[in-house]
C-alpha cells in the first residue's frame, strides 16, 4: 500500500470525527473519495426527486478523468483545511 493511500485512509477516518462540515464541503469530499476509491462515475444520474443522491452523483461525476492520486491529494488537503490537521505533511 502506498504512503499516499495510507494517509488518505487516515484522513477519511478523521473526517468521521468532525462535527460540522458544510454541505458543499461534504459534496467536495464525497466526490473525491469516490473518485479515489472507484474511479470515474459509473452509475446513472439519480432522478430529480432524489436531490441528495443527485448532488452526490454530480460531485463525483464532475471529476471524470481525475486520477486517483490527485483525488486523494485534494481530499487530504480539504480535510487538513477543515480540521486544522496536517495529514498532507505525511505524504512522501
Amino acid at each position: 500500500m502506498s504512503n499516499l493511500k495510507q494517509v488518505f485512509d487516515k484522513a477519511a477516518e478523521h473526517v468521521k470525527t468532525l462535527s460540522s462540515v458544510s454541505q458543499d464541503d461534504q459534496k467536495y469530499l464525497y466526490g473525491r473519495f469516490k473518485q479515489a476509491k472507484v474511479g470515474d462515475c459509473n452509475t446513472g444520474k439519480p432522478g430529480i426527486l432524489n436531490p441528495k443522491e443527485r448532488a452526490k452523483w454530480e460531485a463525483w461525476n464532475s471529476l471524470k478523468g481525475m486520477s486517483a492520486d490527485d483525488a486523494m491529494r485534494q481530499y487530504i488537503a480539504k480535510v487538513d483545511s477543515l480540521a486544522g490537521s496536517s495529514f498532507g505533511s505525511e505524504v512522501q
